[in-house]
């Protein structure tokens, strides 16, 4: 069997510089510091894509990436990617977008403490990324701290504590026991692999608190973005007493979409629960579902790279391109 591991850099591959850590490791750099040659019985190439600290990721690295996956995906029985924590759920999130249906697992992992530092998560991370890949289970994932999850249903949940990722509104594939023990196997959408790369990344996300008003709505249309996501409160709604924001948003849901997910870790979105909720769908809000706040955002991204039009942009965001909804409302 085997692997590739595509390094893309982040808190696995830093090392103490005189301003802080600093991406600087090698994925062979990593490999050996961590022992895993031995504990894999898979050959392992590595390609270094880059070696940046995951708050500096950009939507175009997300293209540079799946371009570089898709050269390579039909030469190894299994990609691992190495990158930082803070952006690596919006990254697995675009590439369930832009690569559908591949066919062999595709597993992001990082760590918390670089891999050259004293009792660093990093070797237990990659171990669990490379042992999943060789499952053969087709997919796009993220393994961290013993559980894979499925990438378009992780988020990063904690700053500093090696638990960092939970999977939300949505089963863990797999553990880290004595060896993957597999708890899940998600439904694919699809036969056949196919990439598109297409998107727009002008999309504004904005997080609903008490005395927000319309204005900023109209500036983000004024200045170009092609769409907005509003973390809302609960279940979710948009206020119409004492503000312009309803009035706004229903002026401005005509030119553009807007979406709404909750601000809440679980359970999503249901706009038809409460009054304010019907009210937002009548003012032309389209819900999220239960979609994490990072599939939610690349999702519309990679939408708006394929039309502008409102009802497609509505139902695209509707439908379970990679698992990323287990029930819309």
């Amino acid at each position: 069997m085997s692997l590739l591991i595509i390094g893309m850099g982040g808190t696995i591959a830093s090392v103490k510089g005189e301003s802080g850590y600093e991406s600087a490791l090698s994925i062979e750099e990593i490999i050996e510091i961590s022992g895993i040659r031995e504990k894999i019985g898979s050959s392992i190439d590595t390609i270094d894509l880059m070696n940046v600290d995951s708050t500096l990721i950009q939507p175009s690295d997300w293209k540079t990436l799946a371009e570089e996956i898709e050269r390579n995906i039909w030469d190894y029985d299994g990609i691992v990617i190495t990158h930082g924590t803070d952006t690596m759920a919006y990254t697995a999130s675009m590439l369930s977008f832009m690569l559908r249906n591949p066919p062999v697992p595709i597993v992001f992992t990082g760590s918390m403490l670089p891999a050259s530092e004293k009792n660093s998560d990093a070797p237990l991370n990659l171990y669990t990324a490379l042992k999943f890949a060789e499952t053969g289970i087709r997919g796009i994932y993220i393994a961290f701290n013993g559980k894979v999850m499925l990438g378009v249903r992780a988020s990063k949940v904690r700053s500093m504590n090696f638990d960092a990722f939970e999977s939300i509104n949505y089963p863990l594939i797999a553990k880290l026991e004595d060896d993957i023990k597999i708890l899940h196997i998600p439904r694919i959408y699809g036969d056949e692999f196919s990439s598109d790369f297409r998107y727009n990344h002008k999309v504004l996300v904005l997080k609903l608190i008490p005395g927000l008003s319309g204005d900023v709505f109209e500036a983000a249309l004024k200045i170009g973005y092609r769409g907005i996501v509003i973390e809302g409160y609960g279940v979710g709604g948009i206020p119409y007493r004492g503000t312009n924001l309803f009035e706004v948003i229903s002026k401005i849901s005509r030119e553009i979409p807007i979406v709404l997910t909750t601000q809440a870790l679980y359970d999503g979105v249901d706009l038809e629960r409460y009054k304010v909720g019907r009210m937002a769908l009548n003012a032309g809000i389209i819900p999220a579902g239960d979609m994490t706040k990072e599939a939610t955002v690349t999702k519309l991204m990679w939408i708006l790279g394929h039309t502008r039009k409102i009802e497609e942009v509505r139902e695209l965001m509707g439908k379970n391109l990679a698992g990323e909804l287990t029930r819309v409302f």
